[in-house]
């Protein structure tokens, strides 16, 4: 037996149900509470808060009310929702930090830059509309818009605003629904006025034609927007991109001064992240902090740099790359168009659709306009009767019980008009009152042949509207705050960079072990090394030079030399920071700036030209530079410290060959050429690079010769030759080189 409710009940899957369920709900996110209209630019409870506002007389010249007031009046008559977030939208309306064109006048305590949730509570602060409300809202009772009962269908409220300017591109907006999001940034008045005007004047204007007049949003906060043109010109005419923001600054009396922050970035964030760097140690350059920041100057950080010798603009840069200085803001011009429908637009497509809207809304407004205008002509028309015929309409209206068919049928007059006779005051039947009437007929027929004239002629119309928004923009609009300027890529300062330049020298001993000595005077092989082990190489430099060792493979590794252990112990052995491959020794060091020049050469003769920067590698396991060959192994690099210099190269059989640098081939790897020739079994013990007119010191056992420039005439010669041989007693050469230093290998 059915129940008696069976009848009237649906039965669905559970998957059907729970599917329409939540595509009522995305759609009802979608379009009724995340995403702006293309019309007026707002979302429902923006629309609501600015209509409320105006029906309770908050104009701008009125006095401001409680927010509590229109909080109430807005979540009871149109937004029935919790009263925290309605006032948080009105909040942001009134933010001058937020909004390009605020909406609201706030009172009282709306929040702060730093901190834009700091907002007082509504009952402490008041409210009215900006002069600038006054273009949403101005049109608002001449027939422009549709309305739609309220919530539970006691008021009617506006489906949207008569905007008078593209205020979707002004203040823009954020919003995320179900499955879409939307990120319009604001934009400056006068530009957006230029471009739509543009787009109206020449309707097949593409992006191309509007980015001219409108080449990039403008942030209430300025900053620079150092995004390239074409990535800006591609955001537009894809509706999607990203706009980069980078603080501005001067230099005064040697301090930085930051005086506008990207949009919405907190001063205080800012100073909190540059502090973090500092407490560790990680921006020595940098000695104190201030936020000067007041009433005057929204916006006034000062960074005080250690000292005058400070690189202002790598410090800046560092920064960019580090700190809420620089910052990346999306742009996905979502909006809801026309048809009711959300769809992401180029820039184009919303400027259109926009100048669509217009023009339906000044159609609408002038045909308003114009209904009223014939029916007060035609009013008018019967009350010129009247005063025509005084004396007989008097006598009909004191004689007769109806006088108002009477006076119909007597002068064939309308209802409308018989009313209007019958409602004239005592006062009015003056003479003076005839001239009136056909005065005001004459100004109102006039006005009824523009607007015909206006609505009969699409050219008449487009120059109405363009003449409207020329005159708002000149009315509203203001200077661009967001300068449009080129800029690199900002980068961080590496670890080295962030240290202080200190001269060191690193040693490396024969079984591996790598330390670092304070300053260049250093007895590197007089210093106490492990038993049985010994002094094998030296490089002096700076804390903040790339390091770079080289093992018999011919792989090249790369070390922080600022984490080097002191010399004043044994050092570390090179295994526990790097991985060798079985078998490999480490034949040297070289430390210097990346862009250094050094030589590599193997003891199969060969080598070539490169810099530290090619060398270096971040992998423990190095990088492949020089290939030494069977049986051969790589030797020490040796650096290029001038432009004339040479190449000493000396081989095991005693022989001694000098060459010019450029007579090398310049490679970032590989075996390279040959530097001497070689016969039988020979090989070369070592190599050095040095300036023509330095002094070379040859080492052989406990003896070491040193042969001037003019000395070394005779061992100079092409690259592949076989060189000279060296005197007697110095045919088994361990090591090269120059005069005033320490054997380099």
């Amino acid at each position: 037996m059915a129940t008696p409710f069976e009848h009237d009940s649906e039965r669905l899957p559970l998957n059907t149900f729970a599917e329409k369920a939540y595509l009522d709900y995305a759609m009802y996110v979608i379009l009724d509470r995340a995403l702006p209209h293309v019309g007026d630019g707002l979302k429902p409870v923006q629309r609501r808060i600015v209509y409320a506002m105006s029906e309770l007389g908050l104009s701008a010249a009125s006095k401001p009310k409680k927010a509590a007031r229109t909080v109430g009046d807005v979540i009871g008559k149109f937004h029935p929702h919790g009263d925290s977030a309605c006032y948080e939208a009105m909040v942001i309306m009134a933010q001058p930090f937020t909004y390009r064109y605020p909406l609201v006048d706030g009172q009282g305590n709306w929040g702060t830059a730093d901190d834009p949730k700091s907002f007082a509570a509504m009952r402490y602060t008041e409210s009215r509309l900006t002069a600038y409300a006054a273009t949403l809202l101005s049109e608002l009772g001449q027939g422009t818009v549709d309305w739609q009962p309220n919530f539970d269908g006691t008021l009617d409220e506006p489906v949207t605003l008569p905007a008078r300017l593209p205020n979707v591109l002004l203040n823009g907006g954020t919003g995320i629904a179900v499955g879409m999001a939307t990120d319009i940034p604001p934009h400056n008045i006068r530009e957006v006025a230029a471009a739509t005007t543009h787009l109206l004047e020449h309707p097949d204007a593409d992006v191309d034609a509007l980015i001219a007049h409108m080449p990039a949003p403008d942030f209430p906060t300025g900053a620079e927007i150092i995004t390239p043109a074409a990535e800006i010109r591609n955001l537009y005419a894809t509706g999607n991109g990203v706009i980069r923001l980078r603080a501005t600054y001067t230099v005064e009396a040697g301090e930085v001064v930051i005086d506008a922050l990207p949009y919405q970035t907190s001063g205080a964030r800012v100073l909190e992240q540059i502090a973090a760097q500092m407490a560790s140690k990680k921006l020595p350059m940098v000695s104190d902090l201030r936020d000067e920041s007041d009433h005057e100057n929204p916006t006034r950080l000062v960074i005080v740099p250690r000292s005058n010798r400070v690189d202002i603009d790598a410090l800046m840069a560092h920064l960019f790359a580090t700190t809420g200085l620089e910052k990346n803001v999306r742009v996905n011009l979502n909006v809801i168009g026309l048809d009711g429908a959300p769809r992401v637009k180029n820039l184009r497509d919303l400027l259109s659709e926009w100048l669509t809207y217009r023009t339906t809304t000044v159609t609408r407004r002038l045909e308003h306009r114009l209904d009223a205008v014939t029916d007060r002509l035609h009013i008018l028309e019967g009350l010129l009767v009247a005063y025509l015929n005084i004396d007989e309409v008097i006598h009909i209206i004191r004689t007769e019980d109806e006088p108002k068919p009477v006076m119909m049928e007597r002068f064939s007059i309308t209802d409308v008009q018989a009313d209007a006779i019958l409602n004239l005051r005592l006062r009015h039947l003056m003479k003076l009152e005839e001239f009136k009437i056909r005065g005001e007929q004459d100004e109102l027929e006039a006005e009824r042949q523009w607007l015909e004239a206006t609505l009969g002629s699409k050219e008449k119309l487009n120059r109405l509207i363009a003449d409207e928004i020329a005159a708002d923009a000149e009315q509203y609009g203001d200077e661009r705050r967001s300068r449009l300027v080129e800029r690199g890529q900002a980068r961080a300062l590496s670890e080295a960079d962030l240290l202080p330049s200190e001269p060191i020298t690193v040693v490396l001993s024969r079984e591996g072990w790598i330390r670092a000595a304070k300053g260049h005077d250093v007895d590197a092989p007089g210093l106490n090394f492990r038993s049985g082990d010994d002094y094998l190489a030296h490089a002096p430099g700076r804390t903040n030079d790339t390091l770079i060792v080289l093992d018999s493979t011919g792989r090249s590794y790369s070390l922080a030399a600022h984490k080097l252990p002191s010399a004043r112990g044994q050092g570390e052995p090179l295994t526990g920071s790097l991985s060798p491959a079985d078998g490999a020794r480490f034949v040297g060091v070289a430390l210097g700036d990346e862009t250094l020049r050094c030589v590599l050469a193997s003891t199969a003769g060969n080598g070539f030209a490169t810099t530290l920067g090619e060398l270096a590698s971040r992998q423990k396991s190095g990088k492949a530079t020089i290939t030494p060959g069977r049986g051969a192994v790589a030797l020490a690099p040796t650096l290029v410290a001038a432009a004339d210099a040479e190449v000493c190269v000396v081989t095991s059989a005693g022989q001694l060959l000098c060459l010019a640098i450029e007579e090398l081939p310049v490679l970032a790897k590989g075996k390279g050429n040959k530097l001497i020739a070689l016969k039988g079994d020979e090989s070369v013990v070592a190599v050095q690079a040095i300036a023509a007119e330095a002094t070379l010191l040859l080492y052989s056992g406990k003896r070491h010769m040193a042969l001037k420039s003019g000395e070394r005439d005779p061992y100079r010669g092409p690259r592949a030759s076989r060189g000279r041989k060296l005197p007697r007693g110095y045919t088994q050469v361990q090591a090269l080189a120059v005069a005033a230093g320490k054997p380099a290998s």
